[in-house]
């Protein structure tokens, strides 16, 4: 919000929320799991019908966990609380790992988009595990 004065007249601006950019969208990291959470998505669109409350529910929360938890920790005060929220998007980064390996297993994924899933979680582990160390120094 702005304040000027015109003519001894006081304008108030307010700042549209649309234009204000949170600390988490800043994060890089933040950025590429969101991405990452919209390829598992789009990958998981084509699994059988009877997986929907299954394997395709479990990986989409799991996926969409990591970018969530990442934003909720740019929230907290404390470094400590900044550090766990960073441990629980890297622990659902892995949960999505392993429910990707199960899903090659049965031939919901090839063996293509798994390898290309895991290139993109292995750049997003590295990234949380940084940011995770900066928050516990």
């Amino acid at each position: 919000m702005s304040r000027s004065k015109v003519d001894n007249v006081e304008i108030v601006e307010r700042v549209e929320v649309a234009d204000y950019i949170f600390p988490f969208e800043k994060l890089e990291v933040w950025k590429l799991s969101k991405a990452f959470a919209v390829k598992i998505y789009k990958n998981t669109e084509n699994f059988p019908n009877e997986e929907k409350f299954g394997l395709v529910s479990q990986l989409r929360r799991a996926a969409v966990s990591v970018s969530s938890n990442l934003a909720e920790g740019s929230s907290r005060k404390s470094k400590k609380d900044q550090a766990h929220f960073s441990q629980i998007a890297y622990s659902s980064l892995m949960e999505v790992l392993c429910q990707l390996e199960i899903a090659k297993d049965i031939g919901y994924i090839s063996e293509n988009d798994l390898q290309d899933l895991r290139s993109d979680a292995s750049k997003i582990a590295y990234m949380i595990n940084s940011l995770r160390k900066s928050q516990t120094c």
